[in-house]
């Protein structure tokens, strides 16, 4: 393809691969955590960290760089993993998640290297990326704001109360992505609240609509490229996505929303399974 290498796929592959095999490390290191909705991010936060977002990794405040805010917080051991590999902080720190001495928390603060945004309670990440990208438009900068939400969070008010205001405002400059893995704490979103018609209700609040494979290297990058060329127009992706992705006994179930592994056969399991995939990339 045009935009890409074949090389540069290839690589973006192995460091969702190395995202998901940190998760699975910190969580079971920590004996607590989410892997589940950290597994079903992994590419998205891959193609963001490694080949959309401008970011300083040596100057963290960087005026000019690109703003992400992970809305959807418990997902912070790949978002922590990601950072870490793009050299924001040494990998061997990964290794101190929710430990009391470490500055990687359970949930993503502003101590951390790289985070714009302290997150955790749900449904607020996307007026704080309102905000960041209304500032780029008032001080005519030309930084991209990106907010990562989860299918379960968007069942909150306050997400289409701010949904409303970056229509209202035409902020073209923000990219809302929706980790769309079916699955939310207690169970499958529409046993908790049915959200389709999705892509309709976000049109209809005045937002340009992209639906991909959120797993899709590709399909991610041709999506944050046409989000680009958006004009008066905030971009929301849906990116369906399957939780607990790369773990076979994880996946599109709600048990691991909040459980790592739960014992060394569970977690040998998993990182056997996540290193075979990265034999066959």
């Amino acid at each position: 393809m045009s935009e890409i290498s074949s090389e540069k796929i290839r690589k973006l592959k192995l460091i969702a691969n190395e995202i998901r095999e940190w998760t699975i490390k910190m969580t079971y290191a920590a004996k607590s955590g989410h892997p589940g909705g950290s597994l079903s991010a992994a590419e998205i936060l891959a193609v963001l960290y490694f080949h959309e977002m401008k970011v300083d990794p040596q100057n963290p405040e960087w005026e000019d760089r690109d703003r992400f805010v992970l809305s959807k917080g418990h997902a912070s051991p790949a978002y922590y993993a990601a950072l870490a590999l793009r050299g924001f902080f040494p990998t061997d720190e990964l290794m101190n998640f929710r430990k009391l001495s470490s500055f990687l928390q359970g949930h993503p603060s502003l101590m951390v290297p790289g985070v714009d945004m302290c997150t955790g309670s749900l449904g607020q990440g996307l007026s704080a990326a309102i905000g960041m990208a209304l500032a780029a438009k008032l001080d005519k900068k030309s930084y991209r704001v990106y907010a990562l939400l989860g299918d379960g969070e968007i069942e909150e008010g306050n997400i289409w109360e701010a949904a409303m205001t970056a229509a209202t405002r035409k902020l073209d400059n923000l990219v809302a992505i929706i980790d769309r893995n079916m699955i939310q704490l207690d169970d499958f979103t529409d046993r908790m609240v049915v959200l389709d018609p999705l892509e309709e209700k976000w049109n209809a609040f005045g937002w340009r609509v992209l639906s991909i494979n959120g797993h899709d290297i590709v399909q991610i990058i041709r999506a944050l490229n046409e989000a680009r060329r958006s004009v008066s127009q905030p971009t929301v992706i849906i990116a369906h996505t399957v939780k607990g992705k790369g773990v076979s006994y994880m996946e599109n179930t709600a048990k691991y929303h909040g459980k790592p592994p739960q014992n060394e056969e569970e977690y040998n399991t998993a990182i056997k399974e996540i290193e075979d995939e990265r034999r066959g990339i």
